[in-house]
């Protein structure tokens, strides 16, 4: 009998203590559950939805010198001509195949070197408008984007000491579109490491030099800075020491995101939002050089760059960009090659509004959103100023081929 006691009383003991000891995990788990509870559940982004127009209600439509548009145009419909038709378009389901595409590009070859008349005739006969939302919402950002000015060399001399790099062999660049169609426009880089994909180095470790390919220097500029926005426009020419020019253009990314240093300098308190743009950007790392490679260093992306030869800088679509014409897009929303007609408060005062076509033909880490875009203002100082300081409110509407049966666009209101 005591010995039975016994054994009751030490499993009584026994399962006290397992108790005892888990008590506190108990709490915890309990607390987390709370937490998780309490955590603000984030909120998909709102979907991109079409709404029906007709170009009368296009905010002055009729006035653009459509003629404008033609360049743009035609480079992009040399890339949809050779594409194969039963391929959808792109990211917008409701924009449908190649096919509808070429049909269109076919007509437009019979009016390209016609008036301007004529050119607004054939979108108007071809095409239908459907206003772009984010949700519900109409409005969105619109910045400005040039092709930058840099003085080189081909080797490390002087004062040029900051090398710009070609796209080095080990860089794996991943559409990620190609694999799931929810990622379509997604991109991801890196290295292949023991049959993976492992991230690549970032901005400070490829300018400190903590990376191996030091010796891929496609050439060497005298500006730290100029470099680092030369990073951020993606193309630029380079005026050379011996009088020569070249042309760079974008050869590829390390995969790290894009990161705004102007949102690193108002965090600071150098700059606010209203007085935040390139030239105080760019101001402000000139005069502060013991700072700015730590603030440079905030955006870990690093654009690698090749020589372009012809006509360019080379957008997105690989294609040649016209100035004032060519549009950066959001690409896993749009797709390259559909024409935009844009309503776009003036880039800085003085100047007028945007009330013209345009074409989507460029992306950029920054450019996301339904109702986003960059304008190409192109080269030399004015283009410089009108990009640096544009930060306007816009809209815009696609033009779709009248071709396609486009259920899922909502009614005009």
């Amino acid at each position: 009998m005591r010995s039975r006691c016994f054994c009751k009383s030490r499993n009584d003991i026994v399962l006290f203590m397992r108790f005892f000891l888990l008590f506190p995990l108990i709490i915890l788990s309990l607390a987390s559950c709370d937490e998780a509870e309490k955590a603000p559940v984030e909120e998909p982004p709102p979907e991109l939805q079409l709404q029906k127009s007709s170009f009368d209600a296009l905010p002055a439509w009729g006035n653009d010198d459509y003629t404008e548009i033609v360049p743009a145009l035609v480079r992009s419909c040399s890339r949809i001509l050779k594409r194969d038709a039963n391929q959808e378009f792109g990211p917008l389901k409701q924009a449908g195949l190649y096919a509808d595409w070429q049909r269109v590009c076919e007509e437009f070859a019979k009016v390209a070197t016609g008036t301007s008349d004529d050119i607004q005739n054939y979108f108007e006969t071809n095409f239908t408008p459907y206003q772009i939302l984010e949700g519900t919402q109409s409005t969105g950002l619109f910045t400005g984007y040039y092709e930058a000015s840099l003085r080189g060399s081909r080797e490390k001399k002087g004062d040029y000491l900051h090398p710009l790099f070609k796209r080095p062999d080990d860089l794996v660049m991943v559409d990620l579109g190609l694999f799931r169609d929810h990622l379509k426009g997604e991109r991801i880089a890196g290295r292949v490491i023991a049959g993976n994909l492992r991230p690549y180095e970032t901005r400070q470790d490829i300018v400190n030099g903590d990376w191996p390919h030091n010796d891929q220097v496609l050439v060497w500029v005298d500006d730290a800075v100029d470099a680092f926005f030369l990073q951020i426009q993606g193309s630029g020419r380079v005026i050379m020491d011996d009088g020569s020019m070249i042309r760079l253009g974008y050869a590829g990314q390390n995969g790290h995101p894009y990161y705004a240093i102007g949102r690193e300098l108002i965090k600071m308190g150098a700059l606010t939002k209203d007085t935040v743009s390139m030239q105080s950007i760019a101001q402000w790392l000139q005069d502060n050089p013991d700072q700015a490679d730590a603030v440079m260093n905030t955006n870990r992306s690093y654009v690698f760059f090749q020589e372009l030869d012809g006509a360019g800088p080379l957008g997105g679509e690989n294609v040649a960009l016209t100035a004032g014409r060519s549009l950066a897009i959001d690409r896993s929303k749009l797709p390259y090659g559909l024409p935009l007609w844009v309503d776009i408060d003036p880039p800085m005062e003085g100047e007028a509004p945007l009330k013209r076509m345009m074409m989507a033909q460029d992306t950029g880490g920054a450019i996301r959103g339904a109702v986003r875009g960059d304008v190409f203002w192109g080269y030399g100082q004015r283009a410089e100023i009108l990009a640096g300081h544009m930060k306007s409110d816009g809209r815009y509407w696609a033009l779709l081929p009248n071709s396609l049966d486009i259920n899922q666009a909502m009614p005009p209101q």
